[in-house]
């Protein structure tokens, strides 16, 4: 929910608001300091006919802060339960012409966020739908990581079964690029050990929580240390742990990996050029596994 800052002290909008255009305009929201929010999403809060929120409490405190007057106008909740029941009296409204306000609980709306159905189904019926953009949780923490950002891979949130999960790090252990994970606080120790068994407890990771909150706080290390720095920690608040791309500490990248994994497959057994290779270059032998895996497949006379 967006908490004021004391600097803040009087309203950022005109008595008079601005026409918004009619469509569905998708609002990003602070992910904490209130005053984190663009003038022309302030504009668009103002003047749009409709407003939908995925936590209509948290938007309403939002327009408190900003001095922005709700009146008569609708303020509908939108999220994972509803989204089937409320879709259509959305798309009513702009097939009526109106502009439409959809802000995410906080953040960009469609990243982690259920508005994802309600642009799709926008687009197909042909209305304009825009984006006034601002905080996210995913950029904000690539800005304080210290971890590459020239590729970046967001992966949201973990399954919550185990096989599942284990799936989902293996796949993410050959990813080339630097990994965006949301998680919560009650499963972050888990994911930690077992990102660190699947990825490889050696690489760099930040682990970002409450980011423009008061309590912000950044731990970086190894996927290994950040662990052992945070156990037995009771750990609160919203969690953005990214972790470098494999290779990335010994300065080889994804290309130069594959080169050397194809050229010793063509003299080698797959288990004895992964052997090798972890090795010479001191890499976690699950990542190098996953790639020599791809690689066979890839193959042009793999069956």
């Amino acid at each position: 929910m967006p908490q004021p800052d004391p600097a803040h002290s009087a309203p950022a909008t005109s008595a008079s608001p601005r026409p918004v255009a009619p469509g569905l305009h998708m609002v990003s929201t602070p992910i904490g300091a209130a005053r984190d929010i663009t003038l022309r999403a302030l504009d668009i809060l103002a003047g749009a006919d409709v407003l939908a929120a995925e936590d209509t409490r948290s938007l309403r405190r939002l327009l408190e802060i900003h001095g922005i007057r709700l009146g008569t106008r609708p303020l509908l909740a939108y999220h994972d339960h509803n989204g089937a029941q409320m879709r259509p009296r959305i798309l009513a409204a702009l097939a009526a012409g109106q502009s439409v306000a959809y802000a995410s609980e906080a953040g960009t709306p469609l990243v982690a966020d259920p508005g994802y159905q309600l642009a799709r189904e926008a687009i197909a019926a042909g209305h304009a739908v825009l984006a006034a953009p601002g905080a996210s949780a995913v950029l904000a923490a690539l800005a304080v990581a210290g971890l590459p950002s020239d590729r970046f891979c967001f992966l949201g949130f973990a399954p919550s079964q185990a096989g599942a999960r284990r799936s989902f790090l293996a796949e993410a252990a050959a990813i080339p690029a630097t990994l965006v994970f949301y998680e919560s606080p009650k499963r972050i120790h888990r994911f930690l050990a077992e990102a660190a068994e699947a990825l490889g407890g050696e690489r760099r990771c930040a682990l970002c929580r409450e980011l423009t909150k008061r309590f912000e706080e950044v731990i970086r290390g190894t996927l290994a240390e950040v662990a052992e720095a945070i156990a037995g920690r009771e750990i609160k608040g919203e969690i953005v742990l990214l972790v470098d791309r494999a290779g990335a500490e010994s300065g080889h990248d994804g290309a130069d990996l594959d080169a050397a994994l194809s050229d010793l497959l063509t003299r080698h057994s797959l288990r004895e050029a992964v052997d090798m290779l972890a090795a010479a270059r001191s890499l976690p032998r699950r990542q190098v596994y996953q790639r020599a895996l791809a690689l066979s497949r890839d193959a042009p006379d793999a069956p």
